[in-house]
């Protein structure tokens, strides 16, 4: 059987010991969203704003020594993001943060 790229990295996050992904649901990385109906040990959690998303990502890797997964889009998902990123930093916190863009043909 085939798996997607979305499905390829929700396992990946599972394998890392994820147990949730803090994100706000974008189309730019619709396939990653699909692909948590197929993994249950990593659970979407949608926030209302980016920067939220990395400072729970970046709170539950502080509170439980688990990997804290942050998921935002492009532009300004990313720069929102960067605070909770440099505070993770500071702590070493164990994150992962993930921007998804959508393909360019032209």
């Amino acid at each position: 059987m085939t798996s997607s790229v979305g499905e390829i990295i929700v396992s990946a996050m599972a394998c890392h010991g994820a147990d949730y992904a803090f994100c706000v649901p974008g189309e730019s990385y619709l396939p990653v969203l699909d692909a948590f109906h197929h993994e249950p040990r990593v659970t979407p959690v949608a926030t209302h704003h980016e920067e939220g998303a990395g400072f729970m990502a970046h709170a539950w890797a502080r509170a439980t020594s688990r990997t804290g997964v942050a998921m935002v889009t492009r532009g300004p998902g990313i720069t929102h993001l960067s605070v909770a990123l440099h505070a993770a930093r500071q702590d070493s916190a164990d994150s992962c943060s993930w921007c998804s863009t959508t393909a360019f043909t032209g």
